[in-house]
């Protein structure tokens, strides 16, 4: 009874119980297609989305969604390359910060203006925003392990640490039909900003005095940032494993 149920709910749309078979498979995913109910509880939220709003109010019109994207993923892409250039000029440290407000520019506006003009893409935002997340956090840590200011292994830790906890927030995105933009009230934002309040510690202090030891100042930040993003992967993933085992618990 339940799968004939199941059937009969695929088979047919709320639009006044017109069969989804009239359409396209394509057309069918589109019309079937949930958006998930964005959550974002950090420190600078409040703040960050009235900022954001009076922008997108304020864009020129021939500037999109698309466009603001594109910037925010090539900033980061110069992240990661005036880090590694900060290997032999420390004045790239400024660049990095800029470059980071740009990557903010772009890649927390374009959902803002998309949505203040209506123009959402639900699959295609989601899917591209997040993609090239990935790709442009290996430029960031290949950056930083390049640079001298932080060790390959701390580096490839902290990109390990951050592309697992992306991993379950996207799983929980499809499971749970929540994305979770921020955890313990650490988001985006927060770490840029962390990022670039460490590179001006950098230019004045590199090395760290710690238990008798002196440690690179960005290995100690990457350390104690990847053992956080763990931290937050174990918390997560148990709880959002307790939530779907009460509602799928077996009879």
């Amino acid at each position: 009874m339940a799968s004939r149920i199941q059937r009969i709910e695929v088979a047919f749309s709320d639009m006044g119980g017109a069969a989804l078979e009239q359409f396209t498979p394509r057309e069918r995913q589109k019309l079937e297609f949930k958006n998930a109910r964005r959550v974002q509880r950090s420190i600078v939220t409040g703040a960050e989305k009235k900022v954001l709003r009076w922008l997108a109010e304020r864009m020129p019109t021939w500037i999109n969604s698309d466009h603001l994207t594109a910037l925010g993923f090539a900033a980061q892409l110069m992240v990661g390359v005036s880090y590694a250039l900060s290997r032999y000029n420390l004045h790239w440290l400024w660049a990095a910060c800029v470059f980071l407000f740009l990557n903010w520019f772009g890649d927390s506006l374009d959902g803002t203006l998309a949505r203040f003009r209506d123009q959402q893409r639900p699959r295609y935002g989601f899917y591209v925003d997040h993609i090239i997340d990935s790709v442009g956090a290996a430029f960031l840590c290949g950056g930083l392990a390049f640079s001298g200011y932080m060790t390959p292994l701390i580096a490839m830790v902290l990109l390990m640490a951050f592309l697992l906890l992306s991993i379950e927030t996207y799983l929980a995105t499809y499971c749970l039909g929540e994305f979770y933009l921020s955890h313990f009230l650490l988001g985006p934002t927060e770490i840029r900003l962390v990022l670039a309040i460490g590179n001006v510690a950098l230019w004045y202090k590199p090395h760290v005095h710690f238990l008798n030891s002196v440690f690179l100042l960005f290995d100690v930040g990457g350390a104690i940032a990847s053992i956080g993003m763990l931290g937050m992967l174990v918390v997560t993933a148990i709880r959002h494993t307790a939530v779907l085992f009460k509602e799928e618990r077996l009879p």
